[in-house]
């Protein structure tokens, strides 16, 4: 694993990782009870606060803190939960076209199932921003990122055959489409359908690609030309 995808794991936000020894016995129910009940208030499309989850599983705020001291921490966990079986998913082809768009056929139409979970995470997101510019932050930072893994695990045939601007371009360009903001902007202003959605979203990805490959392309002729 490279150094890159390292930080992207490890980083605030990004991933879900279970506090030490609650795989099993009494602190992995407990865990799993807050979680739960996390996941349910989330999905009545609000940010539950700590207090609120602890008390809908009927646990002390000590020990709901215990396991989640702030609500990014809750948040994190939950999107790392609902999203499991997206971040899960490895593209099979290796030709890096390929990976793409297989990404987006097989996960992309998968965020309307969990649109309350990430959209709870973006109001998160950008609340705290918000609150940082200002200075008036009192809470751990809620950080996103995860799309930035796996678009690049995605991708990463594509480095030698675009080059390493045409590259990263590509895969911040890809990334204003692969997340829920395609959904909030399609459905909220234009009030797509979820099939509207999908399709303007894989339009957005073959002339991303296809402009990608013909700025390869022309820097490719230009490099010839002057040899």
């Amino acid at each position: 694993m490279s150094p890159f995808v390292k930080s992207l794991v490890a980083a605030p936000g990004l991933g879900w990782v279970q506090p030490p020894g609650a795989e099993r016995g009494p602190r992995a129910r407990t865990y799993r009870l807050l979680l739960a009940q996390a996941i349910t208030l989330v999905q009545r499309g609000r940010i539950p606060s700590v207090p609120e989850v602890a008390a809908k599983a009927h646990v002390s705020r000590a020990t709901a803190y215990r396991y989640f001291p702030s609500r990014s921490a809750l948040v994190t966990a939950v999107v790392g939960e609902t999203l499991a079986p997206v971040r899960r998913f490895e593209p099979r082809s290796g030709d890096g076209l390929q990976r793409v768009r297989e990404i987006f056929d097989k996960t992309f139409p998968l965020f309307k199932e969990f649109e309350p979970h990430m959209r709870a995470a973006l109001q998160l997101s950008l609340e705290h921003e918000s609150l940082a510019r200002m200075g008036l932050l009192e809470e751990e930072p809620y950080r996103r990122g995860h799309r930035r893994y796996m678009l690049h695990r995605a991708a990463a045939p594509l480095r030698a055959t675009l080059g390493e601007r045409t590259y990263e371009r590509l895969i911040k360009a890809l990334s204003l489409v692969y997340g829920i903001e395609s959904y909030v902007v399609l459905r909220d202003i234009w009030g797509s359908s979820y099939r509207d959605v999908e399709a303007v979203a894989r339009w957005m990805v073959d002339a991303l690609i296809e402009s990608a490959l013909r700025q390869a392309r022309g820097a490719s002729t230009s490099r010839r030309a002057k040899a």
